[in-house]
This record gives structure tokens, C-alpha cells and sequence, in this order.
């Protein structure tokens, strides 16, 4: 089982805030050029919080491998492909 950690928390946590924003604007009737910027600031967000999941548990990964002596090699292969089919 991996554990997250407090910047991953911390980043999901201001994307919640940033999507009850958005909300906040629809019931407001705020312009959808504000709206679709606002939900392409939580799709950054989202992607960048992704990406940190992915490096922080490759790393663990990579580190877990070489002290058994294993070839990390499809490790990494598994994370890219898990990055790309994320977009």
C-alpha cells in the first residue's frame, strides 16, 4: 500500500476550492469565457497533482527494485504509459 503524502493532499484540497469556485461562477451567471478559464486552471491542477502521484511512487518503485537487485526498466515504461493514457 502507498502512502501519500501532505503536497498531494494539500494540492487536491485547492483543486476542491477552485471547482466550488466554478460552481460559485455558474450560480452567478459569470461569463463561460471566466468559467472555462477557471476549469482549465483545475485541469492543470489535476494534471500536475498526477504527475507528482506518478514520480513520488516511481521513486519509491525504482529504489524498492535496485535493493532486490531488479531491473527498473519496466517501471518506468508503466509510469510514462500510465501519464499518457491519464490525458
Amino acid at each position: 500500500m502507498r502512502t501519500y503524502d501532505d503536497k498531494v493532499r494539500q494540492r487536491l484540497k485547492r483543486m476542491e476550492g477552485q471547482i466550488r469556485g466554478v460552481l460559485k461562477m455558474m450560480e452567478e451567471g459569470k461569463e463561460c469565457k471566466d468559467v472555462i478559464a477557471q476549469l482549465s486552471a483545475v485541469r492543470s491542477a489535476a494534471d500536475k497533482a498526477m504527475a507528482y502521484i506518478v514520480a513520488v511512487n516511481l521513486e519509491q518503485c525504482i529504489l524498492e527494485e535496485k535493493a532486490k537487485g531488479n531491473d527498473t526498466g519496466r517501471m518506468v515504461h508503466e509510469a510514462v504509459e500510465l501519464l499518457v493514457k491519464s490525458r
